[in-house]
C-alpha cells in the first residue's frame, strides 16, 4: 500500500469530487470532479491507499466497492469533517477537508458495514417506521374521539374496546361520515399490526440464523431485536479498541464538561443511536425486575447498584455493562459465560 497517498472522496447521488494527496511534501495533486460512472475507473488507476469518506448515504456501498480494489477505507462522520473545511462550502473543500480530517492521529472513524449488517439495519428502520406510524395513528384517533366526548384508557386493547362501544351507541355524536373514518382507522390498525408482526417473526429468524446474533443472545436482558441491532451496529468489533468505546458509540456514557480541572458530568442525553439506546435500557429494565435474591456476581452487583442510585440509573448502567460484553463477544468470537449461584460457570453460545 502506497503509505504516503490519501485520497478524500466527497459523495453524492451523480456528481463526486475526488482530491489526492500527497503527504510527503503536503501538495494536493488532484482535486476535480468526476461523474458517479467514472469513480471506479478512476479509482482502480490509483495504487492501493488510503481512502477517506464521509460516513453518509451510499458510503457503505462504496467502501465496499473501493476495499476490493485494495483500499484501505475509512468513514469519518460529518460533524468531525466540518472544522477542517476552508473558505465556503464547496465540493473541491469539502474533498480537502475529508482529507485533512481522516489524517489526524486521534480521528474517531465509522465502523464499516457488511451487506449482512446492512439488511439487518434495513429491517430494523422498517419496522420503526411502522411502529411510529401506529402511534401516530393510535394518538390521532384518541384525540379525535376526545372532539366527541369519548375518552379511552391507555393501550391498542383498551382503544379497540373503547372505539367498537361508541360505534355501537346511536346515542352520541358520532355522524355517520365519523363513524366510516374511525372504522376505517381501525382496520388501518390492523394492517400495521400484522405487518409490524410480520417483521418481529423475519427478526427472530435473522437472530438465529446469524452466528453472531446467536451468541448475543445468551447475554441478559438482550433478545432478538437487540441482538440483530447490536451485531448491525458493531460488526465484529474491530473498529473499537475495548468495550467502552464501543458503548460511547452507541450514547451510552456520561457526556462530560470539563473546564480549568472542574469536571462536571451529566447524562447520557440524546447521542448515539436512541432506538438502540432504547431497547438496551428495556432490556436491563426487565432483567432488573427479575433479579430477585440471586446470588452470582451480576446479581449481587445489580441489587447494590439499584439500592444506591435507583432503578433508572442502574438500568442505564447495566445497558453499559451489556453493550461492553457484546462488544468482547463479537470481537473474540467466543460465547458468554453465564455465572450460576454456585460460582460455576456456562458457556452459552
Amino acid at each position: 500500500m502506497n503509505k504516503h497517498k490519501t485520497i478524500g472522496l466527497d459523495l453524492a447521488k451523480r456528481v463526486f469530487q475526488v482530491c489526492v494527496v500527497d503527504t510527503r511534501r503536503p501538495r494536493v495533486q488532484v482535486n476535480k470532479e468526476l461523474k458517479r460512472h467514472q469513480v471506479l475507473d478512476f479509482m482502480r488507476r490509483q495504487p492501493a491507499c488510503r481512502v477517506f469518506m464521509e460516513a453518509c448515504g451510499g458510503s457503505h456501498y462504496w467502501a465496499r466497492q473501493l476495499q476490493a480494489l485494495g483500499h484501505t477505507v475509512a468513514l469519518i462522520s460529518p460533524q468531525f469533517v466540518t472544522p477542517f473545511r476552508k473558505g465556503h462550502k464547496t465540493d473541491a473543500n469539502d474533498a480537502l477537508a475529508i482529507v485533512e480530517a481522516g489524517l489526524r492521529p486521534d480521528m474517531r472513524f465509522v465502523p464499516l458495514k457488511s451487506v449482512e449488517q446492512q439488511d439487518i439495519q434495513s429491517l430494523h428502520r422498517i419496522r420503526e417506521r411502522y411502529i411510529h406510524q401506529r402511534t401516530q395513528l393510535i394518538n390521532q384517533v384518541h384525540g379525535l374521539l376526545q372532539e366527541y366526548g369519548i375518552i379511552s384508557g391507555r393501550g391498542q386493547k383498551a382503544l379497540k374496546q373503547r372505539v367498537w362501544l361508541a360505534l355501537e351507541d346511536a346515542d352520541n355524536e358520532l355522524s355517520m361520515l365519523m363513524r366510516d373514518l374511525i372504522a376505517e382507522q381501525m382496520a388501518e390498525l390492523d394492517r400495521l399490526n400484522e405487518r409490524i408482526q410480520s417483521l418481529d417473526k423475519r427478526v427472530e429468524q435473522m437472530s438465529r440464523a446469524v452466528m453472531p446474533c446467536r451468541q448475543l443472545l445468551a447475554i441478559e436482558g438482550v433478545g432478538p431485536v437487540v441482538a440483530t441491532q447490536l451485531y448491525s451496529a458493531l460488526g465484529n468489533g474491530d473498529a473499537f479498541k475495548k468495550g467502552r468505546q464501543a458503548s460511547a458509540y452507541l450514547g451510552l456514557t456520561p457526556t462530560q464538561h470539563s473546564s480549568g480541572g472542574i469536571a462536571k458530568i451529566k447524562g447520557i442525553g440524546r447521542t448515539g443511536q436512541i432506538s438502540l439506546k432504547a431497547a438496551l435500557i428495556r432490556g436491563a429494565h426487565s432483567v432488573i425486575n427479575t433479579v430477585g435474591d440471586k446470588q452470582d456476581a451480576k446479581s449481587r452487583w445489580l441489587r447494590s447498584l439499584v439500592a444506591r442510585v435507583g432503578k433508572n440509573k442502574a438500568a442505564v448502567a447495566l445497558a453499559n455493562k451489556t453493550v461492553r460484553t457484546a462488544w468482547a463477544v463479537l470481537h473474540s468470537g467466543q460465547s458468554y459465560c453465564r455465572e450460576f449461584n454456585d460460582g460455576s460457570a456456562l458457556m452459552v453460545s
